[in-house]
């Protein structure tokens, strides 16, 4: 597919301005240049931790998994709204608490095996099993008998020998799976749409632990090894460089999927990718584009910053004092000025946040007020915390973040006012992905910048993270009373009622401050303008499956289309076609 000349002149425009960089970015491709190009390419931030679906919880490993396995619910791409995958029906019986799934006749493995309830009822064992180590379990704990299955104690905290004939998952025959919830969960179906509930090839996994005891974990993810269930499949995997995914022709809705290959590029450095998207060696760009450029990039055809169900945020190690004394983590954000970080440093519409889940993006749910800006009172609570002129001094804070600009940048200006406005000295720490999260899922920080992008459009999926009991909570906070309200708010059905306890949970929250929000999210894609199927939403997660390369008339009618949305993807299609060999845009 030929460059459109609107969009070729668009980006030799924006490519003048860095020109240094692109042919930086054009010489570091050398090691690249044996590989036939893709359909279609995008970065996807660092290098990935794993392709385990049950294992990681990252956005760069749940993109690739979401294109190589799919679960018994999907989502809408536009709505997020829950609809059918795996399965294409289901019931619930009238306690609100009973689901039945009925499978697809049609849904298959890459290998070719059928896909059956017992894959399914195997791998949220799999997922339960606390030898797994899965972050995500706690999310399956509304079904009967989970928690107890995980943790090996019962709800008075005595010990029992874990059973799995007491969970509630059960196949009751080739293609029909049951679930039985402890207490009704209203957003149960957007749990089971998350990356960890899709399925794993047993057979695989238990022909590798035996065969590869010591390294199996990371054998039964290789390429020509990995036996995925969704439109997609592992074909290469070059280390710090990229994964490449092809259509599979297993797959139950494969003669929906244009798209023959697809390549997902390890780059971190987002000057280097808006270089590759110039130069056209990349077709999607997601991330935090370089903020000098976002004026720039604002109001062409191909940006589009979103609304967005996500929080930029400091996690706080409170196990560490004197990060331990909550007065402490008040004065360290009250002292914040974050209008200086979203207005002079972001420029993307991004907003400041006091509260924990973003404002205004939930429907019914508000958020209480958090502590504020204000200086003055700032300094009181750390001179009532033992610190200050006529007290001792208070010691470095470490600030420790991932490697990017965007992060780098933010730490130097949240550094600077801790200095000017409490005195206190910072030292940077960066880190690559892989490392940066295992320090963090270590309490190896003083304060580790964060982000919790929502799992499904709920307020929940805010609150559990700070469970004392959830494994991505990362802080070691713990607080009974956070507990108990989420957990009341987890089996609530009146909508009303079940967000005052939220509002309440997150109350508790905000006075303790085991995190200390910084500002809401919007998504920023830059999307080559032929590429139909894209769609923007709450979670930013467009659907790899949907994608498309338009013809000139689909082209035009995307153009013309004053809402500025893209060609549907659930509607007709004449033009459904991946591009031809090589082409870019």
């Amino acid at each position: 597919m030929p460059v459109s000349p609107t969009s070729r002149n668009a980006r030799a425009l924006l490519a003048a301005a860095l020109l240094a960089g692109t042919v930086a970015a054009l010489l570091a491709l050398g090691g690249r240049a044996r590989l036939e190009r893709a359909d279609f390419v995008f970065t996807n931030g660092g290098e990935v931790r794993s392709l385990d679906p049950q294992i990681v919880t990252g956005i760069p490993e749940g993109r690739i998994v979401g294109a190589l396995f799919e679960g018994l619910i999907t989502r809408d791409p536009t709505t997020l709204a829950p609809q059918p995958g795996v399965a294409e029906s289901w019931e619930l019986d009238g306690t609100k608490r009973v689901y039945t799934f009925h499978l697809r006749a049609n849904a298959r493995w890459s290998n070719g095996d059928v896909l059956s309830a017992d894959d399914f009822e195997w791998s949220f064992r799999r997922l339960l099993e606390p030898e797994t180590g899965a972050e995500y379990a706690s999310q399956l704990w509304c079904v009967v008998g989970a928690r107890a299955f995980t943790t090996g104690v019962d709800a008075q905290g005595s010990a029992l020998v874990r059973d799995w004939s007491k969970v509630g998952i059960r196949a009751l025959d080739a293609r029909t799976l049951r679930i039985e919830l402890s207490a009704p969960t209203p957003y149960f179906l957007d749990v089971l749409a998350m990356h960890a509930c899709v399925p794993v090839h047993r057979a695989t996994i238990e022909a590798l632990r035996e065969r590869f005891p010591a390294t199996w974990q990371v054998e039964w993810t290789r390429p020509g090894t990995l036996v995925t269930n969704g439109p997609f499949h592992v074909t290469e995997r070059r280390l710090n460089d990229r994964i490449r995914l092809a259509k599979s022709a297993t797959y139950w809705d494969a003669e929906h999927v244009a798209l023959r290959t697809i390549d997902a590029l390890a780059v971190e450095n987002w000057n280097t990718a808006l270089n590759l998207y110039l130069t056209g060696e990349v077709d999607w760009v997601d991330g935090s584009i370089p903020t000098n450029l976002v004026p720039r990039l604002l109001g062409r055809e191909d940006f589009h910053p979103a609304p967005y169900l996500g929080i930029y945020f400091l996690r706080v190690n409170t196990t560490k004092p004197p990060l331990d004394d909550p007065l402490v983590r008040r004065a360290l954000s009250m002292a914040l000025q974050r209008g200086e970080i979203c207005g002079k440093l972001l420029k993307a519409g991004q907003t400041p946040a006091q509260s924990f889940v973003p404002r205004g993006r939930l429907g019914a749910y508000k958020s209480p007020n958090g502590p504020g800006e204000n200086v003055s009172v700032a300094r009181k609570l750390l001179a009532d915390a033992g610190f200050g002129k006529d007290a001792k001094a208070f010691p470095t804070i470490e600030f420790h973040f991932n490697s990017s600009e965007v992060h780098r940048d933010i730490a130097e200006i949240v550094a600077a006012q801790w200095k000017e406005a409490l005195g206190i000295d910072v030292r940077l720490r960066n880190q690559e992905w892989k490392a940066f999260i295992d320090a963090q899922s270590r309490l190896q920080y003083d304060v580790s910048r964060s982000s919790w992008i929502a799992d499904y459009a709920d307020p929940s999926t805010f609150f559990e993270v700070w469970r004392s009991d959830s494994e991505n909570n990362r802080t070691g906070w713990s607080n009974e009373q956070y507990d108990r309200l989420v957990e009341r708010a987890r089996n609530e059905l009146d909508t009303p009622t079940r967000m005052q306890l939220y509002r309440q949970a997150e109350a508790v929250l905000l006075n303790d401050l085991p995190c200390i929000p910084i500002y809401a999210y919007v998504s920023q894609n830059l999307i080559a303008p032929r590429v139909g199927g894209f769609t923007t939403n709450l979670l930013d997660e467009p659907s790899l499956k949907d994608l498309y390369w338009m013809n000139d008339a689909e082209l035009a009618k995307a153009r013309a289309d004053v809402r500025g949305t893209r060609v549907d993807p659930h509607g007709p299609r004449a033009g459904l076609h991946a591009p031809a060999s090589g082409a870019a845009q």
